[in-house]
């Protein structure tokens, strides 16, 4: 089991940055995936970017590419979200989520980060 916990939210103007984190706690860090996800009022929950179990591969929705990178320290069992070039139409909050493998649902879930971007 892991818990998880979202923190850098903040609100910010468009062309901004924001470094989200995502800790976790319990066992075997490496043993999981962890993607981030954002939901904006008034719509579903939307997947954002992923990443592998050592930090190898790299997932991410079309409208943050090249904008978005994610990442993890996987000796400070954190994995992180810096977001560059900020748009409005990116507020929403954000949660991580890990999961133990590819073929399997996210199963764990942080509380989530609110992220605000005023134009």
């Amino acid at each position: 089991q892991v818990q998880l916990v979202e923190s850098g939210g903040g609100l910010v103007q468009a062309g901004d940055s924001l470094r989200l984190s995502c800790a976790a706690s319990g066992r075997s860090f490496t043993s999981y995936m962890i993607g981030w996800f954002r939901q904006a009022p008034g719509k579903e929950r939307e997947f954002v970017a992923a990443i592998s179990f050592t930090g190898g591969r790299k997932y991410y929705e079309d409208s943050v590419k090249g904008r978005f990178t994610i990442s993890r320290d996987n000796v400070k069992n954190t994995v992180y979200l810096q977001m560059n070039s900020l748009k409005p139409e990116d507020t929403a909050v954000y949660y991580c989520a890990a999961r133990p493998g590819s073929t399997v649902p996210y199963s764990y879930w942080g509380q989530g980060t609110q992220v605000t971007v005023s134009s």
